[in-house]
Parts: structure tokens; sequence; C-alpha cells
């Protein structure tokens, strides 16, 4: 049976979801953290060791203020308010990202978060934060490049990303009908089993979760071998 120690979700559609139901997006957003929780369970209750979500990118600084001011709200009161239910959960909270860019008091809120759940061994959830794949990688040959090393292997570039000490994905779902990576973990997801479901991220549940995650282990993954 394949492994399976890692997935990571584009969570896609919320938008598209509010508008259909109630002409907001942001109404979309609100319900996409719901699916989220329950995401997070299944992922627990499977003993997978580490889930990360694309939760906000780079290129997500082109959407209206108004908009993006939401997501940082419900960023914020988020883990302001599931801090506790977090640490109980046994949850390790960990931010990807280029965390310079973002709000004071958001930057404030992940150091407090990922301080207090730095013990938590149940689960590793890693939230791409401000996150963009093309400039995690562009950065980490700048690093490269001014430690000036010789000899550059694939397990020394790997130590200037985001991910250190992460493994790479085994599995990675995106919804809402899109096929494409979005410039979310360009690096990582070289050999993962890639599922685009059409349903939108509140439509998501958790019986999508577990066909996906039974399909994956019925799947041969040869790496290169025959």
């Amino acid at each position: 049976m394949n492994q399976l120690n890692h997935v990571a979700i584009i969570m896609d559609g919320n938008g598209r979801w509010g508008l259909e139901k109630r002409n907001s997006r942001n109404y979309g957003h609100l319900k996409g953290i719901k699916t989220v929780e329950k995401v997070i369970k299944c992922t627990i209750k499977q003993q997978i060791p580490y889930l990360t979500l694309y939760t906000f990118s780079t290129e997500n600084w082109k959407r209206p203020e108004s908009e993006i001011n939401f997501l940082f709200n419900l960023i914020r009161t988020s883990l302001k308010k599931n801090l506790k239910k977090i640490i109980k959960q046994g949850i390790k909270i960990n931010i990807i990202g280029k965390k310079t860019n973002l709000p004071k008091d958001i930057i404030k809120i992940i150091k407090l978060v990922e301080k207090k759940t730095f013990n938590n061994k149940r689960i590793v959830l890693n939230l791409a934060l401000n996150y963009g794949s093309k400039e995690e990688i562009l950065n980490a040959f700048k690093m490269i490049f001014k430690e000036k090393r010789k000899n550059i292997t694939i397990e020394k570039f790997e130590e200037n990303l985001y991910t250190k000490n992460i493994p790479d994905p085994d599995l990675m779902i995106r919804t809402g009908g899109t096929k494409r990576l979005s410039n979310f973990l360009l690096w990582q997801l070289a050999y993962a089993e890639i599922f685009f479901v059409n349903k939108l991220w509140p439509e998501f549940n958790e019986n999508d979760y577990y066909k996906i995650i039974k399909k994956f282990y019925k799947i041969k993954r040869n790496f290169g071998k025959i």
C-alpha cells in the first residue's frame, strides 16, 4: 500500500459558491472555513501527519481591497478563536510564505500560534499564506548564491525552501473544476498524485475526501521504476 504522509489542497471555489448562493464572495469564504475544519478532522482520523492548505497566494493581492480585508479578518478571527481547540487537538501550525508583507497584527498572531503549537505532534498543518512558489524558488537561489555554495545538491537547495524539513506532498487536491497548479508548491509536487474535483470548496465533504484517499492507495506509484 502507498504511504500517505502529506496532503496538499488548493481550496478553490469559495467566491463562486458565495456568488451563486447569496451574491457575495465573502459569504463563500466564510462557509469555506467549515470545510477546512472537516478536512482537518478527516486528515487526523486518517493519521496523515502533514496537511498543507493554500490559504492566500501572492496573486491574491490583486483582488478588491474589501475582499482582501475580509480574508485577513477571517484568518485573524479563526486563529484567535480556535487556538485552544487547535492546541487540544494536537495540531502544530506552520506558516509557509512571505510573512513580511502581511499586516503587523497578523504577523503577531502567527508568531503566537506557531509558538503555542510548536510541540504538538498529532498533525502539522501548513498554511500557505502570502505564498507563491516561483518567489519561493527564486528566494532559495538567492540564499544559495549569497552563501557562495559550491556543489549544490537537491538536498542543499531544499534547505532554503519554505518547506524545509517537511516531506513533499504525496497527494494534491484542487477543488473548483480548474485544472492548474496556480503557483502552488511547484517544486514539491514533482511526484504527487494530483486530483482535480469539480465541486466548489464549500461543497467538498468528508465523503469526497475519503474517496480520493481510497483511490490514492490503489494507484501504482513507480517513481521511474518499472
